[in-house]
Order: C-alpha cells, then sequence, then structure tokens
C-alpha cells in the first residue's frame, strides 16, 4: 500500500493526474477507510477543478479519521474560501439538511456566516 501512495504522490507531483487518480482508488478499494488515499482523491479533484468534490472527498477523509491534519486543514481552507464567497459551506457527504423555517430563513438573509461542518468546530477546539 505503501509503495502505491507514493507512487501517487509522485505522479500527482507532476501533474499526471488521471494515473494518480487510479493509484489512489486502487489503494481505497483495498483499504477503503484509507484516509491519505481519500485526501489524495480530494486532490486530484482540486486539482481537476472540482472543488465541491474536493471538499466531499475531504470531508469524507476527516470521517474516516478526525485526527488526519491533510483533511483537516482542506476542510477548513474549503469554508474559509466558500466563506470568502458569501456561499455556506456544503453539507458533508451523507448529512442531511433540514428545510429551513421562516425563522431561519429569515436569519440566513440578514447574516452571512458561513455554516461548518457539523462538529468541525468542537474537533477544531478538541471538544467531542
Amino acid at each position: 500500500m505503501i509503495e502505491l501512495l507514493l507512487q501517487a504522490e509522485r505522479e500527482l507531483n507532476v501533474g499526471m493526474v488521471d494515473s494518480a487518480e487510479r493509484l489512489f482508488a486502487q489503494v481505497l478499494a483495498a483499504d477503503p477507510r484509507n484516509g491519505i488515499a481519500q485526501i489524495g482523491l480530494a486532490r486530484v479533484a482540486l486539482e481537476r477543478g472540482d472543488e465541491r468534490k474536493a471538499y466531499d472527498l475531504a470531508a469524507e477523509a476527516l470521517a474516516l479519521d478526525p485526527q488526519n491534519a491533510a483533511a483537516q486543514r482542506m476542510v477548513a481552507r474549503f469554508a474559509e474560501v466558500f466563506a470568502a464567497r458569501g456561499e455556506a459551506v456544503p453539507p458533508a457527504p451523507g448529512e442531511t439538511v433540514p428545510a429551513p423555517g421562516p425563522a431561519a430563513l429569515q436569519r440566513e438573509k440578514t447574516t452571512s456566516a458561513p455554516r461548518s461542518p457539523p462538529g468541525f468546530l468542537a474537533r477544531l477546539l478538541g471538544r467531542r
């Protein structure tokens, strides 16, 4: 596994995105809980300009391993980027967002604070 991850990293670093994606996916097929391969796929998606997919993959990597520093940084960075654009942070994969009631809609119109992924701040602050 380590050899495949190292090879995928090398290929991603030199711009061989398709090959890196295949290798990261191969590692994930053998070990679905491999957060390193998951964040590798997030970087591939980011390299291709697919921010939503990159965020989803990084959030999944963080769910697999809350201590994964690369996933923590990527999710936090996306929260900053989305906030700078005035966008809400997209819900994490598998997260359901309840339909907002009238009060929530009014708050959403008057505030521009972005949503953080559930539990993200608690994890960031070391609280569970």
